[in-house]
C-alpha cells in the first residue's frame, strides 16, 4: 500500500519492494520493483471484492489496498463478531511475529487462516474504525490551521467513524482528556504509548521497521495502536531474518536504514535496532506537531522521478543521507508551535538525531521523557523558559553551594564569636587568650580547607556530569545515575561535613586549652558548648535547605533530561521528601535554643550577650520562615519529579 491509497494499513505501506539478497554472499540480487518477487498468487487479490465470503468471513467493507494485501472489514460467522482481515499471499513470518505481541498498544491479533488452493493467507485481527494518524494529518491540512488541542484527533476519529457507517462513541474519560489537551501535549500523549509499544516489542526481539503516520490505527476513544508488522524483524522467530522483506517507507526511515537500502550495504540491516525505530516515530510526531516532516526530500523526489521509478535510486537516497545529516533545518524549527513545551522540542530532536548512539536507547527512555512533556510543572523544571533563573544558574554549582554554605556559617560564626568574646575569652588571662586565638586560627585553618576538599570529592560528579552534557555527547548512563543519586543528597553531604567541623572545633578546643593553657572554668565551658549547639543548629538546617532547593530546582532536573531513570530513583526521590520534616525541626530549634540559653545565664550575663541572643531569636525566626517555604518548594518540585519518574515504562 501506499499512504495515498492506504485506509487501514495492515500491508507493507512501501512504495517499493523488498530487497532480494544472495544467501551465501549476502550481496543484493534484486532491485526495488513495485511487487514482491515470486509471490504471483497476490496478483489475485484483485478479484477478491465486498459481499463474498471466504473462509469464515463475509467480506463487508474494503479498508485499504495495496501491491501486496487487501484488507476488509469483516463478520466471522463462527464468532459472530466484527474484524478486519488482511488477505496476502502466504509468505513471511508476520503471523508468527505478532503472535509473541500482546500490549495496550499494538494491535490486537487473533488467528490466521490458510486458503491453501489459492495459496493465500487470511489474517483476522482487531477492527479499529477511527482511521489512522495519516487521517489526522490530512484533515490538519484541509482545516488549514493549525490545531489548537486534542479535540483535532477527536474529530478525525469521528470523521473516519462517520465514513464507515459507525455512530459517535459515548463520552469517555480518555476523549474527554484528549478533547482539553493543547496540540503538543496531545502528540506527546499519543508519542508516549507508541514509545511503549516499541519498547515492548524490542522486549520480545522484534523490530517494526517500518513506522509511518499511515500505520498507526486509532481506536473509537483516540487511543493508538501500532500495526503492519509485515516487514518487521523478530529475533526469537525460528528461520526468520533481517535481509527479508526489508523496505519501508523511505521519509521515515532513520539514516541506518536508509544506508541499508544502498548497494553495498545489505549487510547493515542486521545491524538495525530500536533506535531506528525511535528515530522514525519521531518523524512521525513532528509531522504530527507541524503537519510537516521534519527534513525537506523535494531534491530526493526529483532525483528519484529523474530515474524513471527507481525508488532505490542512490542518488535519491545519498541526497536524503546528507539531509539528514546536517540535521533539523531553520525552516522545520520555525514550524514548530509556540505552544510546543522546550521539553517536546528537546525530546524530538534528540531522537531525530542523526548519530544513533545520541538518540534515546529505548523506547522506555523515550515514553519516559514524553510523560515529562505531559507535566507542567515538571517540564518546566526540567527544560526551564529561556530566561529563567533555573536555567541561567545550572553551570554555577560550585560557587553556589559555597555561598550556599557558607553564608549561614558565617552567620553562625559571627554569633559564636560575639557570644564567646563576651562571656569566655573577656575572662581569661591575657596569656589564656592568646592561646584561644591561636586554636581558633589552626583548627579554621586546618579542618576547613580539609572538609572543603571531601565535598568537592563527594560532588565531582555533580560538577562534572553537567559540564561534559552542555559541552558533548552525553556520559555512560551509570556516571548519569551517579550525578543524579549524588544530587539528592547534596544537602545530607554538606550537613554532614560542615556540622562534624562544628563539633570537631567543639571538642578541640576545650581539649588543646586544658593542656595549653592549664584548662578553662567550668561555667565558661558550658557557655562554649552552648553556643557550639546553636551553631551546629543553624549549620545543619539553612545550608541543608538552601543547597537542595538550588539542586533540586535546577541542577538535578537538567540529568533526568538524560538517559533512563530507575525505580531506585524514585524511591530517593521519596526518601528525600521524608527528611524535609527532620531538618524543618532543626531550623524551628534555632530561636528556641536562644531562648533556652537565656534561662542558664545570670542577670549579669543576660545584660552582657542580650542583643547577640536577640539577633540569634529573631534571625531565627526569620530563618525559619524561609526554610519552610524552602521545604514546600522541595516538595512541590520532589512530588513533580517523582511523578516522571513512576511513571517510567519497565522492560
Amino acid at each position: 500500500m501506499t499512504d495515498s491509497t492506504a485506509d487501514y494499513p495492515f500491508e507493507l505501506t512501501q512504495t517499493q519492494a523488498p530487497v532480494g539478497v544472495d544467501g551465501e554472499s549476502g550481496t543484493r540480487t534484486g532491485t526495488y520493483e513495485p511487487s514482491f518477487a515470486g509471490l504471483s498468487p497476490s496478483t489475485r487479490l484483485t478479484t477478491i471484492e465486498v459481499g463474498q465470503q471466504l473462509d469464515d468471513f463475509d467480506l463487508l467493507l474494503e479498508l485499504g489496498t495495496g501491491a501486496f494485501a487487501k484488507v476488509f472489514l469483516a463478520r466471522q460467522r463462527s464468532m459472530q463478531r466484527l474484524v478486519a482481515v488482511k488477505i496476502s499471499a502466504n509468505e513471511g513470518h508476520e503471523p508468527q511475529t505478532l503472535a509473541q505481541l500482546d500490549h495496550d498498544y499494538i494491535v490486537r491479533v487473533f488467528d490466521q487462516r490458510i486458503l491453501h488452493e489459492q495459496n493465500w493467507r487470511l489474517l483476522y485481527m482487531q477492527y479499529l474504525p477511527g482511521g489512522t494518524l495519516l487521517d489526522v494529518v490530512e484533515a490538519i491540512h484541509r482545516a488549514e490551521k493549525p490545531p489548537e488541542t486534542g479535540q483535532t484527533l477527536l474529530d478525525a476519529v469521528d470523521h473516519a467513524l462517520e465514513g464507515r457507517g459507525g455512530i459517535r462513541p459515548t463520552e469517555s474519560s480518555t476523549r474527554a482528556e484528549l478533547a482539553t489537551l493543547p496540540w503538543p501535549d496531545t502528540v506527546a500523549w499519543l508519542g508516549k504509548r507508541l514509545a511503549q509499544a516499541l519498547d515492548y516489542a524490542n522486549s520480545h526481539g522484534v523490530l517494526h521497521r517500518d513506522i509511518k503516520l499511515a500505520n498507526v490505527l486509532l481506536a473509537a476513544d483516540g487511543t493508538p495502536k501500532l500495526a503492519d508488522f509485515n516487514i518487521s524483524f523478530a529475533r526469537n522467530v525460528t528461520g526468520a531474518s533481517p535481509f527479508e522483506y526489508f523496505g519501508g517507507s523511505l521519509s521515515y526511515m532513520s539514516p541506518e536504514q536508509l544506508t541499508a537500502c544502498q548497494p553495498g550495504h545489505t549487510l547493515d540491516m542486521a545491524n538495525l535496532d530500536a533506535r531506528s525505530d525511535i528515530y522514525s516515530l519521531a518523524v512521525v510526531l513532528w509531522e504530527l506537531l507541524t503537519g510537516n516532516k521534519p527534513f525537506d526530500d523535494s531534491a530526493a523526489q526529483a532525483a528519484r522521478a529523474r530515474g524513471a521509478g527507481a525508488i532505490g535510486d542512490t542518488t535519491a537516497l545519498e541526497l536524503m543521507l546528507t539531509t539528514r545529516a546536517k540535521g533539523i533545518p531553520p525552516t522545520a524549527l520555525a514550524a514548530l508551535p509556540e505552544t510546543c513545551p522546550p521539553a517536546l522540542r528537546r525530546v524530538l530532536l534528540i531522537a531525530l538525531s542523526a548519530a544513533r548512539e545520541q538518540r534515546w536507547a529505548s523506547g522506555a527512555e523515550l515514553a519516559e521523557q514524553l510523560q515529562l512533556c505531559l507535566d507542567p510543572s515538571a517540564r518546566d523544571l526540567v527544560d526551564p523558559p529561556v530566561r529563567s533563573w533555573r536555567l541561567r544558574l545550572r553551570p554555577f554549582f560550585v560557587p553556589i553551594a559555597f555561598l550556599a554554605i557558607m553564608i549561614p556559617n558565617l552567620l553562625a560564626s559571627a554569633y559564636n564569636i560575639q557570644h564567646n568574646q563576651l562571656l569566655i575569652v573577656s575572662q581569661l588571662s591575657e596569656y589564656a587568650q592568646g592561646r584561644f586565638m591561636l586554636v581558633t586560627t589552626v583548627v579554621n585553618v586546618v579542618f576547613f580547607p580539609l572538609g572543603a576538599a571531601v565535598l568537592l570529592y563527594w560532588y565531582r560528579y555533580i560538577i562534572l556530569v553537567p559540564r561534559r552534557l552542555r559541552r558533548g555527547p552525553a556520559p555512560p548512563e551509570e556516571n548519569l545515575a551517579r550525578a543524579r543519586r549524588d544530587c539528592l543528597v547534596a544537602g545530607d553531604r554538606a550537613v554532614f561535613i560542615v556540622f562534624g567541623l562544628w563539633l570537631l572545633s567543639g571538642l578541640t578546643f576545650p581539649l588543646t586549652m586544658q593542656f595549653a593553657a592549664g584548662g578553662i572554668p567550668g561555667r565558661s565551658a558550658i557557655h562554649f558548648f552552648g553556643s557550639i549547639t546553636i551553631c551546629g543548629a543553624i549549620a545543619i538546617a539553612y545550608p541543608f535547605f538552601l543547597l537542595t532547593f538550588y539542586v533540586v530546582r535546577s541542577v538535578y532536573p537538567e540529568l533526568v533530561a538524560y538517559g533512563q531513570t530507575s525505580p531506585r530513583e524514585a524511591e530517593e526521590l521519596r526518601a528525600l521528601s521524608r527528611r524535609l520534616p527532620r531538618y524543618l525541626a532543626v531550623a524551628a530549634s534555632v530561636p528556641l535554643l536562644g531562648v533556652v540559653a537565656v534561662t542558664f545565664l545570670t542577670p549579669v550575663e543576660i545584660a552582657q550577650v542580650i542583643v547577640p541572643i536577640r539577633a540569634l531569636c529573631i534571625g531565627g525566626i526569620a530563618g525559619f520562615v524561609l526554610a519552610y517555604w524552602l521545604s514546600r518548594q522541595i516538595e512541590s518540585d520532589v512530588r513533580a519529579l517523582e511523578r516522571v519518574i513512576g511513571n517510567r515504562v519497565p522492560h
